[in-house]
This record gives structure tokens, C-alpha cells and sequence, in this order.
């Protein structure tokens, strides 16, 4: 196994430098946001074990695994989450029938292109670490459908998660008979959501978005936090054409006096969503300004950060997470539990490092620069639009130093393929293009087509089969013996992704 590169310690006196030097950056980035800025509250500092989080695998029960597939099957015969109808009144007045469970407890509401669920872990681990109880929506699953409902830090096991389903199945189908389109797939599914955190009940729900944000099914909580990961093109057919659009439609999840803690953006979407801000009256805290990542370095099975919190400094996080993007999501992460605790705005003060560390450590994202396999390397990354494939390309180029690396590709056919492919082009020695059983996967040869134009026939070889291009992957990586220190990125896609992770043993 190729190991992750060691590097040198940084020097814990140059953190105050290395932090100006961002706050510069980032104040000579941002020069057209001065006036809204001027018109935004901005947020400044006032002066027991984490449970494990792996994908589950299939219900040993025979019985449990029949429920669970029935289930499945009546969900999968709704609107699949990509066809949308761009409205939250089906939802609305399904948790109007259910007793609006949302309103239950409170809740921290994540939106973003990438990185979106590393950061609810990251949050849902720093909470739990503090020992409040919590829930977790994301999407989509990795492996396991009941893997985007988790309470406590794992996810709901299969029995619950079919008894959550059939309690509300008949305020489903009530609901269904008053609407001019039935609930969809991620409705059905974001109400057994907030059903299941209401029963638990949860001290505080960690909410993803599905897409967007205005009229996103999950958009019927009235979180305190609002959290922006880093926005990019994607779902543009649906979303918008700039980062500024996009941005108009995630910045709806932006609440009346609500804190928003707010990633790194391209500055037209920074000014939609301060001027959101502006308009509700919402406390803003920006990266690289009120937080931010002060120092990282390469560490065995992840990195080490000094992060900059809204109160105060963390030093000598350990994070067993790849990647400048995994450091800077823990950066985000750590800001949006300051500000549901208050720190920075309510009260002085930083929350317990140790605790904080612990928490971190404790840390693990499913599919995202993940090692599945050694002799040779390896490893699954879900990115599945540009800006996610760069991030990983960094991050797997940092960390890992393999001398040949071979890509499996299978995307979607609604995606930027092309921007993809050519994000994963200096890394790749050579591309096996595939496909996964989806019904939105891109048919191969097309991917073909695309992979040829960006690679070269002579660097591209298609394996219809994810099985076989997996096979055939990891035979190029051991082909030569000078390439020892191969490896095999699996891509595009959470469920090849998924499908790869099943197919290579991890249950």
C-alpha cells in the first residue's frame, strides 16, 4: 500500500502570521463585497465516545430484509430525486398532517455543492461529542438507503426504519390524494426524517439538503445555523447557469436572525448570500475572516489542523480524513457548533479542545478518498461534478504518493462529464470508463466517446461492466513491477462508488 507522504511540522508560532496572511487574502478577494458587508452583521468572538458511523450492510434477518426491500420498492416507485416539481407544499402539509415534527427540536441546515455531507458528519460527531443527541439527514446513500437517516450517530437500523416508514404511510397517501403531484422519493424519505428525530427524540438535527435550497423538501425547518459549503456549477439545468443563481436558490435556507456560517465562495455568490443576509437580519461568519483553517499537515491516515474557531484557536486536531477540502469542511464544521452554542456572539470563549479533538478523530466519511484495499492501493472518492474531481485530484496527489494511478470512471449522464474527466486528466495514467446500474448512468460508449477526447484512445479502456473495469484496473496497476507504488481511484459517482465499495468487500 502506498503510504500517505510525511511532512514537515509546522511551527506553532507562525499561526497568527499564517491566519493574517488569510484574512489578507481573502479581504483582497472580496473587494466588491465591501458595501453589502457594511449592511451585514458579521460574527466576532465576545472577547462520552463518539458512536462509529460505517455503511451498513444488508439485514441479516431474512424477514427484516424482505420489509426493508418492499419498502425500498414502494419508495422507488415515487419521483425519483431528480425529477422535481419546485415547490415545498407537498411537504408543508405532510408534516401539517404529522403534527409539524420538524418544529420539534432544533436543527442545523446545510447547503452547498460539494462537501456537503462531510460536513454533517463532522458536525453531527462534534455534537454528539458533547454529548447532545443527535439526528442526521443526508443523501444520497452510499450503499444503504438507511444510511441518510442516522440518530445517535448511526444509522437507523433497518427495524426502526421500516416502522418509521409504515407510521407514516397513511399520511403519506393522504397527502398524496389532496396534491396535483404525488409526494416524491426524498419527500416521503424527509419526512420519515423528521418523524424519527421528533420520536427519538434528538437534542438537535444536522439537515442536508437534496438540491438547491427555496424549495428544497428539507426547507421546512426554521434552523439557527445555516451552513454554506463551497458552491459550483452543478444541477444547472435546475439551479441556474452562474454561481450567483445557484447561490439565489441555496441562500433559501437563510432564516430570519439565523447565523450563517460561510464557506469559501466565487464572490458573485458570496454577494448573493450576504445579501440574503442583509435582508433577514442574519449574523454572518466567513471563512478565511471569523474562522478558517490555520495551518494542516499530511499526517499518517489523514492530517493535522489548527483551526480558528469564532472563539479562539484549536490546536493539534488530528482529522483521519484526505484532503485541503476535508480541512477546510472540519473549519466550517467547527464554526457552525460554536455558533449553535453561542459562542461568539452569546457568550466568550472556545469550546473544550479536548473534547473537540476527540471528536474529529472520531471522524469517517464513506466514499470520500477512502482506502478499500491495499497491494495495490485502493481508493473511492464519490466527486461526480468539476469543482469535486479538482478537490479530489489535490487531495489524492498530496496524500498518497503513487507512482502510476489508474481511474474507473462511471458517471452520470445529467453531469459535466467532460470538466470532470479533464479535472482527473494529469492524474491518470490510464482511465477504465465503465457503468453503474443506475438509470441515470451514462451509457459507456458515450463516456468512451468524451474519455478518448480527453485522454487519447491509446490511455482509455471501457468496461462496460463495473466488475470487470475494476479487475481490469487493478491488473494495469500490477502490471509491471516498476509499477509497485500503483494505485486505482474508483469515481464519478456515488453509486459506482457504492457499488465498488460491495463489490470489493466493504459491507
Amino acid at each position: 500500500m502506498s503510504e500517505p507522504r510525511p511532512s514537515d511540522r509546522h511551527d506553532a508560532s507562525e499561526s497568527d502570521d499564517t491566519f493574517a496572511e488569510i484574512v489578507d487574502e481573502a479581504t483582497q478577494r472580496d473587494p466588491d463585497l465591501a458595501v453589502i458587508e457594511a449592511g451585514s452583521r458579521t460574527l466576532r468572538t465576545v472577547s462520552g465516545p463518539v458512536p462509529g458511523d460505517e455503511v451498513p450492510a444488508r439485514p441479516a434477518d431474512p424477514e427484516v430484509d424482505k420489509a426493508l426491500r418492499a419498502v425500498e420498492q414502494e419508495l422507488a416507485g415515487r419521483w425519483g430525486e431528480t425529477k422535481l416539481e419546485p415547490s415545498v407544499s407537498r411537504i408543508a402539509a405532510l408534516m401539517d398532517v404529522l403534527g409539524e415534527p420538524q418544529h420539534a427540536y432544533p436543527s442545523i441546515h446545510i447547503t452547498g455543492t460539494n462537501g456537503k455531507t462531510s460536513t454533517a458528519r463532522m458536525i453531527e460527531a462534534l455534537l454528539g461529542a458533547f454529548e447532545l443527541r443527535t439526528g442526521r439527514y443526508t443523501s444520497p446513500h452510499v450503499q444503504s438507503i438507511t444510511e441518510r437517516i442516522s440518530l445517535d450517530g448511526s444509522p437507523m437500523d433497518p427495524e426502526r426504519f421500516i416502522e418509521t416508514y409504515n407510521d407514516i404511510k397513511p399520511y403519506v397517501e393522504m397527502v398524496d390524494a389532496q396534491q396535483p403531484y404525488r409526494l416524491s422519493f426524498f419527500e416521503v424519505l424527509t419526512g420519515m426524517a423528521y418523524a424519527a428525530f421528533a420520536d427519538a427524540p434528538v437534542d438537535v438535527a444536522v439537515v442536508e439538503v437534496g438540491m438547491g435550497g427555496s424549495w428544497d423538501a428539507t426547507n421546512v425547518i426554521d434552523s439557527s445555523v445555516a451552513v454554506v459549503t463551497p458552491i459550483s456549477l452543478d444541477h444547472t439545468d435546475r439551479l441556474g447557469a452562474t454561481p450567483a443563481e445557484i447561490a439565489g436558490e441555496k441562500s433559501g435556507i437563510i432564516k430570519q436572525d439565523a447565523t450563517v456560517i460561510l464557506a469559501q465562495q466565487p464572490v458573485d455568490a458570496a454577494q448573493v448570500m450576504l445579501k440574503k443576509a442583509v435582508e433577514v437580519d442574519a449574523t454572518v461568519a466567513r471563512e478565511g475572516m471569523e474562522f478558517g483553517v490555520v495551518s494542516r499537515e499530511i499526517a499518517v491516515g489523514g492530517q493535522l489542523l489548527t483551526l480558528r474557531g469564532l472563539g479562539g484557536e484549536y490546536e493539534e486536531v488530528f482529522l483521519p480524513l484526505y484532503g485541503a477540502h476535508q480541512a477546510h469542511n472540519a473549519a466550517v464544521a467547527l464554526a457552525a457548533v460554536e455558533a449553535f452554542f453561542g459562542i461568539g456572539a452569546e457568550q466568550p470563549g472556545s469550546l473544550d479542545i479536548d473534547t473537540i479533538r476527540r471528536a474529529f478523530a472520531s471522524v469517517r466519511s464513506p466514499g470520500r478518498l477512502e482506502v478499500v484495499r491495499s497491494s495495490p492501493t485502493v481508493v473511492l472518492d464519490a466527486a461526480h461534478n468539476p469543482a469535486g474531481a479538482r478537490a479530489t485530484a489535490d487531495g489524492l496527489s498530496e496524500a498518497f504518493g503513487f507512482s502510476r494511478l489508474i481511474g474507473v470512471v462511471g458517471a452520470s449522464d445529467d453531469k459535466d462529464v467532460r470538466g470532470l474527466l479533464e479535472a482527473f486528466e494529469p492524474i491518470f495514467a490510464e482511465v477504465v470508463v465503465t457503468q453503474n446500474s443506475s438509470g441515470r448512468a451514462m451509457d459507456t460508449d458515450e463516456l468512451a466517446a468524451v474519455a478518448v477526447e480527453v485522454f487519447g484512445g491509446d490511455r482509455v479502456q471501457v468496461e462496460p461492466r463495473l466488475d470487470d473495469a475494476l479487475e481490469a484496473a487493478i491488473t494495469l496497476a500490477e502490471e509491471e513491477d516498476e509499477y509497485a507504488g500503483a494505485g486505482v481511484l474508483v469515481t464519478g459517482s456515488v453509486i459506482t462508488v457504492g457499488e465498488a465499495r460491495l463489490l470489493l468487500g466493504r459491507h
